[in-house]
């Protein structure tokens, strides 16, 4: 261990001999110092910081800012520009018909300093580089890629993660990408091209120009936001108030300007959260899915009367929904007067809503393995496809004849045409044009989902989490759980266990199980891919029985049997897995 030590200390001394960035530069010999004086958080933070490299996968990168290799820095960021470069280079051909590289950043720590090394290096490779006009939504940057027909797009983002974190996700254009975020084999491909690049620092092994990328200009957004308009149909009702937060984030001009394009023009957004600010100083966890997150745009659509709740996450791919309760009609046992909508009641709603104004024939709606089986059920009665992915949106936008498609984690894609990825603009101006339309005929959001639950069973979804301090522990839960699968759950015989290990079901092998029940229950337990977590995601059917279209009784007591159903399933679940306390 102490020689161990001893090398990464010398490892980090060299790193802060020669990295470029005055800041992190200061940082690394401040932790020097405080490490060799034996302060142990030091010690702690200076071992993980130099511990090896950050992982570069399907997701890009994504970690903790800081020095080191094992954090997110100009270093770490350069090698990785390079090594896409050089992937970029080995796949598209000589330098006569040089690859193209659209970059785009967002509001984050770091973020426009990331993007302009990376249009640097990519230019000094001898590609060449585009970059947005200033920070924006990831969407923008996925819209970019098709839009101009590039080779790649980098998007400098760490999404929804917490403020000391940034990333960097990479997109392919051509033939079979289509401007999506890449999958196997390509992620590995990118991975050893990073591994082999020489010392960033030097000029020789890694150039950098002074400059020779294009900047790209405001007409770029401009066909973004048209497009993101244009979702909406050019007619219907546009009555609703509507209030937005982008929650610190880069998204809030961009859905403002979309909406009022569609003519959705009452809006309100939180003050508050208004401006990017990477700190995010109003919430703890910028993920529109977390508790509180929503606290203060529901407050002011208490103040306001809005009819609509919208928030996008900071880079806006994703777009969290709540919508008013019905008195007399909907439990508040809070006495909030309003519910936050899981992602799959928004995702089975577009769904809805896009096949209700008509789809050609032939389109596919498709979802996440993960995500609830109503969208197939909606795609069914209106004479359409439907698609199972797995997990995340590089693989969504895949789905052959993709006309919608989304996950359970806020993400939908409702024009597939334009962005081949989760899109919460998009998405914000679909789902207003819907409640716009509800409410001039009396109605609401929940009043859909009511109607859905009558033509195809109350589909009730809910997760259950499992953290875990040792990672073999999930192996060993996978490994138990696929020699004795669970014979029953909430009292309903598992009738089928789907492992999708083996590339059963359909799908590219990854690491999961699906158990189905003969009621209808349906989990799928998987590993998280970014966190040390067993995550199981829970879906029961409930039949509603008797009650005509405008009684809400009967959907109200399936809401409550599926409810009870859903513990009992977590509960099963959680004695099945057996997890050390």
């Amino acid at each position: 261990m102490a020689d161990a030590r001893t090398a990464r200390r010398d490892e980090a001394r060299a790193w802060a001999d020669a990295d470029p960035d005055p800041a992190t530069t200061a940082t690394l010999r401040d932790l020097l110092e405080r490490a060799d004086a034996g302060e142990e958080e030091a010690v702690a933070e200076l071992d993980d910081a130099f511990a090896g490299p950050l992982a570069f996968g399907t997701a890009g990168l994504r970690g903790r800012l800081g020095p080191g290799p094992n954090r997110m820095n100009r270093v770490v960021v350069r090698r990785a520009a390079a090594g896409l470069s050089r992937y970029l280079l080995d796949r598209e051909g000589g330098p006569e018909s040089p690859p193209h590289v659209v970059v785009g950043y967002d509001a984050r720590h770091g973020s426009r300093e990331f993007a302009l090394d990376t249009a640097a290096v990519v230019v000094g490779a001898g590609l060449r580089a585009s970059l947005l006009p200033r920070p924006l939504p990831t969407p923008v940057l996925a819209f970019a890629v098709r839009h101009l027909g590039a080779d790649a797009g980098v998007m400098v983002t760490a999404s929804h993660n917490p403020p000391q974190d940034n990333g960097y996700k990479v997109y392919l254009g051509g033939p079979g990408e289509e401007g999506a975020q890449i999958v196997p084999p390509a992620d590995a491909e990118i991975a050893a091209r990073i591994a082999a690049v020489g010392d960033v620092t030097d000029p020789a092994q890694v150039p950098m120009a002074d400059a020779g990328w294009e900047a790209l200009g405001d007409d770029l957004v401009d066909a973004y936001v048209d497009g993101a308009a244009a979702v909406a149909g050019r007619t219907g009702p546009r009555d609703l108030r509507v209030v937005l937060t982008p929650l610190h984030g880069v998204g809030g001009p961009l859905v403002e300007r979309a909406l009022r394009a569609a003519g959705l023009t009452d809006l309100h957004t939180v003050p508050e959260q208004a401006e990017p600010d990477p700190d995010f100083p109003t919430t703890a966890f910028p993920n529109p899915e977390e508790e509180g997150a929503l606290d203060l745009a529901l407050a002011l659509a208490r103040e306001v009367g809005a009819d609509l709740v919208v928030a996008n996450d900071p880079d806006a791919d994703r777009c969290a929904v709540a919508a008013p309760l019905r008195p007399g009609v909907d439990d508040d046992p809070g006495g909030a007067g309003w519910r936050q909508l899981t992602g799959d009641e928004v995702g089975a709603l577009l769904g809805h809503h896009l096949a209700e104004r008509g789809l050609p024939p032939g389109s596919v709606l498709a979802r996440s393995v993960v995500s609830s089986d109503l969208l197939a059920r909606v795609a069914e009665a209106h004479g359409l496809e439907s698609a199972v992915a797995l997990t995340g949106f590089k693989w969504i936008s895949r789905v052959p004849g993709l006309a919608y498609g989304y996950e359970e984690a806020l993400g939908y894609c409702a024009d597939p045409a334009a962005v081949r990825d989760k899109d919460g603009i998009s998405a914000a101006v679909l789902v207003t044009e819907l409640a716009a339309a509800e409410r001039a005929r009396g109605r609401g959001l929940l009043d859909v989902l009511d109607d859905l639950a009558r033509a195809h069973g109350l589909h009730a979804t809910a997760p259950l989490t499992l953290r875990v301090s040792d990672l073999t522990l999930i192996s060993d839960s996978m490994a138990r759980l696929r020699a004795e699968p669970p014979a029953a759950l909430a009292g309903s015989d598992v009738v089928e266990v789907v492992d999708l290990s083996a590339g059963d079901g359909g799908l590219p092998p990854t690491d999961g199980l699906v158990l189905r029940t003969a009621d209808g229950a349906r989990v799928v337990v998987r590993p998280s891919g970014t966190e040390p977590k067993l995550k199981c995601y829970c879906e029961v059917v409930v039949p509603v029985d008797g009650g005509g279209a405008a009684d809400g009784a009967a959907v109200a007591a399936a809401r409550r049997e599926a409810g009870r159903r859903l513990d009992a399933v977590r509960t099963d679940l959680r004695d099945a897995i057996a997890l050390p306390a």
